[in-house]
């Protein structure tokens, strides 16, 4: 089993920035895709961005291309989103996901995922 854990969230100002991490445990960790995914009350849970095993290769919701940025670090377990630009609508819990290592379907989807972590609330303020 595969845990994950975000950290960084908090309340900011339209226009400021803010950067969320997520440590996974376990010894394979790069052999995971990773995804950030968020979800505001009232509303289903979307995707927001998705990095390969080795970083080479990104995917983001058109809502937020050019704002956010995916990166991982796999010698410290850990993927992060650096959030630029932020506007009131990305007012969210944003939660780290992991699909299963051989997966068959696009990471776009959220029912790809398998593993989950706890969430951290972001507020954007006008």
């Amino acid at each position: 089993q595969v845990q994950l854990v975000e950290s960084g969230g908090g309340l900011v100002q339209a226009g400021g920035s803010l950067r969320l991490s997520c440590v996974a445990s376990g010894r394979t960790f790069s052999r995971y895709a990773m995804g950030w995914f968020r979800q505001a009350p009232g509303k289903e849970r979307e995707f927001v961005a998705a990095i390969s095993r080795s970083g080479g290769s990104t995917y983001y919701a058109d809502s937020v291309k050019g704002r956010f940025i995916i990166s991982r670090d796999n010698a410290k377990n850990t993927v992060y989103l650096q959030m630029n630009s932020l506007k009131p609508e990305d007012t969210a819990v944003y939660y780290c996901a992991a699909p299963p290592q051989s997966y068959s379907s696009s990471l776009l989807w959220k029912d790809t995922y398998s593993y989950w972590g706890q969430g951290t609330q972001v507020t954007v303020s006008s």
